[in-house]
């Protein structure tokens, strides 16, 4: 079993540095509360791995790929235009949302974007193939490690970066994010 679950956490982990999922905690922890955003991400993580490891491919087969890339992209698209349109007065702080309000953006990001991607497909396959106890342990300790991770480097950009750049490059990276995965599904 410690076998399973250290091979899926450096599976999973390696797979998940510089992904899109740790790219958006970085963008939403740059702007908003860390711990929240960590919470709301490790929890989707937690929900899709037990979907993933559970109920397996069979999930990702009942909703079609497109349907979920078309969410992805909205979703993708309206924060990005969302943070290129914000202006900020002298680099004054970013107005704070509630906790509950970024921790709900946080879990709802991440598990559009994560539903049905190759992460959770190989957590399936994983778990179809091998103790799924030891592979959900180690799937979701690598995301949460990732995400903290992301949330960590998020805090250290704010400290060196003026908030009025950290929108612009929040906004094309999340647009690109959105062109990728238009690209990515239908091209």
């Amino acid at each position: 079993m410690f076998t399973t679950t250290l091979s899926t956490f450096a599976l999973i982990f390696l797979a998940e540095i510089g992904d899109k999922s740790q790219l958006v905690c970085v963008l939403l922890a740059s702007r908003h509360r860390g711990f929240p955003v960590f919470l709301g991400a490790s929890a989707a993580f937690v929900v899709l791995n037990i979907l993933a490891v559970s109920v397996g491919a069979a999930v990702s087969l009942a909703v079609p790929e497109w349907v979920l890339a078309i969410a992805v992209v909205v979703l993708f698209a309206f924060f990005g235009v969302k943070a290129l349109l914000e202006t900020d007065n002298n680099d004054a702080p970013v107005e704070e949302m509630s906790g509950h309000g970024v921790f709900v953006i946080a879990f709802l990001m991440i598990f559009i974007a994560e539903f049905g991607d190759k992460t959770q497909l190989t957590i399936a396959a994983l778990g179809a193939s091998a103790d799924s106890i030891a592979v959900y342990v180690g799937a979701t300790l690598a995301l949460i490690t990732t995400t903290l991770l992301g949330v960590l480097g998020g805090k250290w950009l704010t400290q060196r970066v003026a908030a009025v750049t950290l929108h612009r490059i929040g906004g094309v990276l999340f647009l690109a994010f959105a062109v990728w995965v238009i690209y990515d599904t239908f091209l």
